[in-house]
C-alpha cells in the first residue's frame, strides 16, 4: 500500500511539472504580454503610433484603389437593394 501511495504522488508530481512546463508556461507569457500593453508609457506609445498613422492616412489622396472601390461600391448598393425590398 505504501508503494502505491508514493508511486501515486510521483505521478501527479509529473504530471503537475508538465502542466506547468507547457501550459503555465504560455499563460506566464500572456500575462506579460497584458502587463506589457496596460503599462502607462506603451499605452502613449501605441496612442502616438495610432496618430501618425491616421495622419499619414488624411494626407493620403485615395485611400483605396479602383478595383476595391468598384467591389465596396457594388456590396453597398447590393445591400441599399436588399434593405428597399424588405
Amino acid at each position: 500500500m505504501k508503494i502505491f501511495v508514493y508511486k501515486t504522488l510521483f505521478v501527479f508530481f509529473l504530471i503537475f511539472v508538465l502542466f506547468q512546463v507547457t501550459v503555465g508556461m504560455k499563460l506566464r507569457q500572456i500575462e506579460k504580454q497584458i502587463d506589457y500593453f496596460q503599462s502607462k508609457e506603451n499605452i502613449e506609445v501605441i496612442k502616438d503610433k495610432i496618430r501618425n498613422e491616421l495622419k499619414s492616412a488624411v494626407e493620403k489622396e485615395n485611400y483605396l484603389n479602383e478595383s476595391d472601390a468598384e467591389l465596396i461600391n457594388n456590396f453597398i448598393e447590393k445591400i441599399k437593394t436588399e434593405l428597399n425590398n424588405n
